[in-house]
């Protein structure tokens, strides 16, 4: 008899993957019935083929969680047709599992690519859903969320060089994903947010319904605007408005080692960046550069200015003469191949249309071929990365500087970004829209470390540099709460572990929203009562309560 209970734990075993395989094809069956495209199975990709892999490899633009078991769905489905996401809804809800939608992938916590250990999810993947209509004359364009931010403005400026969009800076984030957080980017102080300069979207809701701005109602409009679609339905498509910019441009940048003077003018920065002409965006980027006993920490001054060189230079003359940015700086390509892989020549400025100003802040030269902008192919070297953030209402003293010289001297390929506000975005409410960061608010500011060996040992290391660099600025950064951006999504806020309750969602909550989040909350409770659309930071039902 002895012999025969050997073989239960292998019974056991493959019953178990009986019952896990019969239930997948039960659910994919669901999916063929409630569904009018024939082909719908073309789009379903399984585990074991290789354009599975492919498309969850491909999707995580920060793969830390790549080898990770809670980031396997068990299916990724990539729709052709926006109806054919109704059938994924139903038939989740049907068979109780979770859904993860993906438009670009450059999520920071990977929560629209991964879920939970032991939860059951698919991947909605929507890069095909990626058609745009811009119409010239009324300087607005329709576009579906697999739209790519680079994929709009490459579209934008084949329509000429005076129509621009105020969204994020890197050419593969997903619309879907920056503009229903916000939208900071480099024409913000001009025109407000990506989400300010929405006009209408198409949605599906938890019952399958496809609704525009009118049938959603004022409520469910305001919330996906900032507040992050996912947690409410599946955000279609978005119509946003154009703006209109000169046919040439400046951008510029002015590089200084972080020490003596450098400070001066990071605290002149800081004191006038918010106030300066809203037709000049400037930023400070601060970095690691070189290697070994090389290392230097930079600090670069970046900017964007609707306008030309002959204007630009004497207002930055006025304000920051110690740039010393001269006529001649201005019309030659930066030479980056020095010993220590610092650029070679210090300040630069380009004076060219505003498509080439999106290439120049993703990194590259501006006389670069637009066609980067839409570039899919995969990196070939995987970049791991934890970031975080902060809103700043008083200037930094000036012994902050002192001490992040500091910490980068003793850490490789950190990154600060310092992100002014002001001008356009001082005017808006922040109860206008879910973003609350306006008037009060002087910079935004991004906090990232990364690495390429993603072992536990260097992860680990990474990460826990970057929380403590984060609890040195805690005295002079906002508070009460300490406030962060959506789109910079940072787990250590606070997570839902599973009972999604209102309290306990106030701690991250608040943090992203401030005073809105109630109202997100309510939304929520209206449009999703049972809170199928859920993962670790979605925005739970209202409660008074719990």
């Amino acid at each position: 008899m002895g012999r025969y209970f050997q073989f239960l734990p292998f019974l056991l075993v493959s019953f178990l993957n009986f019952i896990k395989t019969n239930a997948q094809q039960e659910f994919l069956n669901c999916i063929y019935s409630h569904t009018s495209d024939k082909n719908i199975e073309k789009h379903i990709h399984i585990p074991k083929s290789p354009t599975y892999s492919y498309l969850l490899e491909y999707g995580q633009k920060n793969p830390r969680w790549l080898n990770s078991s809670s980031s396997h769905p068990i299916f990724i489905i990539a729709p052709i047709n926006e109806s054919d996401i109704r059938a994924i809804i139903f038939c989740s809800q049907k068979f109780d599992i979770q859904i993860r939608v993906k438009s670009g992938g450059h999520d920071y916590e990977g929560l629209s690519f991964r879920s939970k250990k032991g939860e059951r999810f698919v991947i909605v993947d929507l890069f095909k859903l990626d058609d745009i209509y811009i119409d010239k004359n009324d300087e607005t364009a329709w576009i579906q969320t697999g739209v790519t931010i680079g994929q709009l403005y490459y579209e934008i400026a084949k329509k000429g060089e005076n129509l621009a969009f105020p969204g994020g800076l890197y050419p593969s984030v997903g619309s879907g994903g920056i503009i229903s957080g916000g939208g900071i980017g480099t024409l913000m102080r001009k025109f407000g947010l990506a989400a300010d300069n929405v006009l209408d979207a198409r949605v599906m809701n938890v019952n399958g319904e496809i609704l525009d701005r009118e049938s959603m109602g004022k409520d469910l409009f305001w919330a996906i605007r900032g507040g992050g679609g996912s947690s409410f339905c599946v955000i279609l498509a978005w119509k946003v408005k154009l703006v209109r910019v000169p046919s040439k441009l400046t951008v510029f940048t002015v590089r200084r080692k972080l020490y003596g003077e450098t400070i001066n003018l990071l605290q002149r920065w800081q004191n006038v960046s918010h106030k300066l002409s809203r037709d000049l965006f400037m930023r400070v980027l601060i970095q690691n550069m070189g290697i070994g006993s090389k290392r230097i920490v930079q600090v670069s001054f970046q900017g964007l200015f609707l306008g030309r060189v002959s204007e630009l230079l004497p207002m930055l003359n006025q304000t920051f003469p110690q740039f010393e940015l001269v006529t001649k700086d201005c019309f030659q390509e930066p030479i980056v191949n020095c010993a220590i892989g610092l650029p070679c020549i210090k300040k630069e400025c380009f004076e060219v249309p505003w498509i080439r100003t999106t290439l120049y802040f993703a990194s590259k030269r501006t006389n670069d071929s637009i066609e980067f902008m839409v570039n899919k192919t995969m990196p070939k070297r995987k970049n791991y990365y934890k970031a975080t953030s902060d809103f700043v209402k008083s200037p930094l003293p000036k012994e902050v500087w002192g001490m992040i010289r500091t910490m980068f001297r003793d850490e490789e390929r950190p990154m600060m970004i310092f992100d002014p506000l002001g001008g356009r975005m001082d005017e808006i409410s922040k109860f206008e829209i879910p973003f609350p960061y306006r008037k009060g608010n002087l910079f935004n500011i991004q906090y990232m470390v990364n690495w390429y060996d993603n072992s536990e040992n260097i992860s680990n290391k990474k990460i826990k540099w970057l929380r403590k660099l984060y609890e040195k600025m805690k005295p002079f950064v906002s508070h009460f709460p300490r406030n962060g951006y959506l789109n910079y999504r940072d787990l250590d806020f606070g997570k839902n572990d599973g009972e999604y309750r209102y309290s306990n969602s106030r701690v991250w909550g608040e943090k992203y929203f401030d005073g809105n989040f109630e109202r997100l909350a309510k939304v929520k409770s209206k449009v999703d009562p049972s809170n199928f659309f859920r993962f670790q930071q979605s925005i739970p039902p209202f409660s008074v309560s719990t």
